[in-house]
Order: structure tokens, then sequence, then C-alpha cells
């Protein structure tokens, strides 16, 4: 509803892979083109053109490729003529530095790939299996590698360089409170939102209801909806929606803190603290 877009989610009962997921939505997708976007990953490239080239040339599969400087970590694409020919999983020695980003598209071949390959050593149906079928039976899969970023967001360092990159971008909008505070940059402070004898410096982003009193948010923040900071400072970090963070007499950094997580102070007070707290926790500083 807030992007103007209607949402089917279909459920996978256990963690049985991406292909698995792809196999439980065939009732849904039909005989219809899809594209499958894992949702830890950004790209800065816009898919749209993407799709429009995928529809016009009508690959069995298309896939979205990254230059990176360690492809060890990463399945690995090997390219003949403009096609795919193998894919390796986090090889010793790479056969290029083409990591998969995990962005797919794929016609209905797809299922038949799924349906005949043989979970792996896990026990999970693998995409990269299921493209790899689809390249042995002769099916074209074409590649194309980015232009721009590209953030796979599993790791702390990484969520908060996609948070980094996304606030660049911001452009500057007032709709909630602003009382005797400092604001500077660039800064959007959603509806609801009350910043009350504080100073944020942007760019940042203070969600719908959120309470910031006495306070310094600094640049690279992300406060989400219902937050409170309280006597606290929090900086280049990324607070979800609920959290509550007060009076801890020390700045917060270089943290993702989860879902209405309570941080107050006891005693003592470090100057510094770094946390990557879970859903609903509690911690008290002492």
């Amino acid at each position: 509803k807030r992007f103007g877009v209607s949402v089917t989610y279909i459920q996978q009962d256990a963690p049985l892979g991406l292909a698995h997921a792809v196999l439980v939505s065939e009732h849904f997708l039909g005989s219809d083109p899809f594209c499958m976007y894992l949702g830890d990953n950004l790209i800065r490239e816009k898919l749209a053109p993407l799709v429009t080239r995928f529809r016009e040339e009508k690959p069995q599969s298309q896939i979205l490729l990254a230059r990176v400087p360690d492809p060890t970590q990463f399945g690995v694409a090997e390219l003949k003529d403009g096609k795919v020919v193998r894919l390796t999983e986090k090889p010793k020695v790479p056969p290029s530095d083409l990591a998969l980003v995990g962005v797919y598209m794929f016609d209905a071949t797809v299922f038949q790939a799924v349906k005949a390959i043989k979970p792996s050593a896990r026990g999970e149906l693998e995409i990269t299996d299921a493209i790899q079928w689809l390249i042995d039976k002769g099916h074209t899969v074409r590649p194309h590698v980015i232009d721009g970023w590209w953030k796979d967001t599993g790791k702390l360092e990484d969520m908060l360089e996609a948070n980094r990159i996304i606030l660049d971008t911001l452009v500057p909008r007032t709709d909630g409170t602003i009382e005797r505070s400092d604001i500077t940059g660039k800064v959007v402070i959603e509806a609801g939102a009350r910043v009350v004898a504080s100073s944020v410096r942007g760019p940042a982003i203070i969600g719908k209801g959120a309470q910031i009193e006495n306070a310094y948010v600094g640049p690279f923040t992300s406060i989400g909806d219902g937050v409170i900071v309280r006597g606290s400072e929090v900086e280049h970090s990324i607070i979800l929606e609920g959290a509550s963070i007060s009076d801890i007499g020390g700045r917060i950094e270089s943290s993702l803190v989860g879902r209405n997580v309570s941080i107050y102070r006891s005693q003592h007070k470090p100057r510094s603290f770094n946390f990557m707290l879970g859903d609903r926790s509690e911690v008290g500083l002492i």
C-alpha cells in the first residue's frame, strides 16, 4: 500500500534453498517470466532496463554479475562468447572475478531445472545448480555485469555501508516538529516525529513518531519509526523501530540496534559503545 503495489506472500515452510523457494512459487508464477531479487542485496543500477532486455531477447535466464577483488567468497561465473558457461561456488582458484549478484531472471524453464537437481551437501536446492542445469541442457543464460555499487548486506559492516550509500541520496524534508534544535545537512524528519533541544547532522533520517530529546544524531544514521533517543548520542548507525536509547552518557556509533531494544545508562559510562543487537533485546550499560 505504501508504494502503490499489491504484494502476495508465499511461505517457504523450511529453509531448503533458493531453488526450493522458486519451486514453491510455481503455482503463483505459472508460465510467466519473473525476476528473483534477494532481499539482502542492494544495487545501484536500475532494474527496469534489464527486465525489458530480458523480455525482448527471451533467454531462459539472465543473471547479474559484479567484479569483486576476492571471488573466492562468492559464486563465480565463467563466460564465453557473451554467455555463461559455468558457475562455481566459492572456488579456490576462481575462473574470473565475476561474482553472482542476488538478482536473477528466469522463464518457466527454471521449474524443470529445479525439479531435476538434487539437494546439495548442506541439504538445500541451490539456485546455482538450477542455473548450471540450464547451461548443461543447452539453454541460454545471459550475463549482465552491473555498473555501480553492489552490497550484500549479510554482515554488519555491509549493512552500515549500504545505509551510508542510501542516506547520501536523501532529499531534505521536514514533516515532523522541530523545537530548539539545530538541523544541518541532508535530514528527513517524518510525520509525527519530534526533535527537541537536540542536534541532528545529516545525512540522517528520523522515522515517523520518533522522539529525539536532548540528543545528538550524527551523520549516516537511520532512526526508525517510534524510536526514542533521549540524553544520548548516536552516529553512523541503524536504530530500528520501537527501540529506546536513554541517558547512556556516551556515543553509540557504527552499530545496528534491533526492534524494540532498550538501552539505558547504569552508574558507569564508557564513552563509546559498539552493538549488534537482536530484536526485543534489553541492554543495561554498567
